[in-house]
């Protein structure tokens, strides 16, 4: 039986693990997993305690662990410590073993997709046997690359035999979220449910409802989704982003500074803050032409 499956042991903590419920995860008790399901249930904890900005502390706990899914563990955290080239060769050396291994293929994706290496992470996540999670991450990966069309054909062919998964349901809601349209409203309903269900609620699902809140331009209902999960987790970097973007939006030039320096202090390297200083730098260029000009 999949223990991910609606009657597998996993599917509880599986879920809050994509729901952003990082404290429920680090909370489940594993004691009574059946032996098969203690590993993947372990890995879910460790990358709970990642997630939480505790990398360090998931490190020191699997020390002498040695299995591939431990090794492939230990490399993401530190990929997440800033430890970047130390990381990606014990990935590529685990991914040259252990390709089968759906922690492997999982973490291995993931950093080699951070890399810029995506048809290398295409091609270890493509070995999956039927992994939701891996199915994510090439829709995630296809979104990347503007290839919206790719990316359906992911969600169609997994909802074909796991239609009510979260993680399916999750997924079509980002690809809804590049579609547009009536699909913006659709994308809005499954992220507010998780939300605002106090048994789902978490600062990840509150940034996904205001995304989509602000691709609806409800701007006001935005802002009040944001300013809860900040209230819940003051350093989030997603939520920082994103409230960057809507301060910009508004006009509200003050905070938008205000979160610049809270995400700079959070995350200097941030992907949004390496765009607005590449942006910036063609910015300059652009008006130095026309100065130039102009004399």
């Amino acid at each position: 039986m999949d223990p991910f499956s609606a009657e597998g042991e996993l599917l509880t903590v599986h879920n809050a693990f994509h729901q952003g419920q990082y404290q429920t995860v680090l909370d489940f008790d594993i004691s009574s997993l059946s032996q098969s399901n203690v590993i993947p249930a372990r890995v879910l904890r460790l990358r709970a305690q990642i997630a939480s900005r505790d990398a360090q502390g998931a490190l020191s706990s699997i020390k002498k662990d040695t299995g591939p899914d431990f090794v492939a563990v230990k490399a993401f955290a530190q990929y997440s410590l800033g430890d970047t080239p130390a990381a990606t060769k014990q990935i590529e050396q685990i991914v040259g073993s252990s390709s089968d291994n759906a922690t492997v293929q999982i973490l291995g994706g993931i950093v080699l997709q951070l890399e810029g290496r995506t048809e290398e992470a295409l091609s270890l996540l493509s070995k999956h046997q039927g992994n939701l999670e891996a199915i994510a991450l090439i829709i995630q990966i296809h979104l990347q690359q503007n290839r919206t069309d790719l990316a359906l054909k992911e969600v169609s062919a997994a909802k074909k035999w796991a239609q009510d998964s979260l993680l399916v349901n999750i997924a079509e809601s980002w690809v809804g979220m590049r579609v547009g349209g009536e699909s913006y409203q659709s994308a809005f309903y499954v992220f507010e449910e998780m939300a605002q269900t106090p048994s789902s609620s978490s600062s990840k699902s509150l940034i996904s409802q205001a995304i989509s809140e602000l691709h609806l331009g409800r701007l006001p209902e935005a802002e009040a989704a944001l300013n809860q999960a900040l209230q819940n987790d003051p350093k989030d970097t997603a939520a920082l982003a994103n409230a960057i973007v809507l301060a910009t939006i508004m006009g509200r030039n003050a905070e938008q500074q205000q979160y610049l320096t809270e995400l700079q202090k959070s995350q200097s390297d941030h992907v949004l803050l390496a765009d607005l200083e590449e942006k910036s730098g063609l910015f300059d260029q652009a008006a130095g032409k026309y100065a130039a000009k102009a004399r």
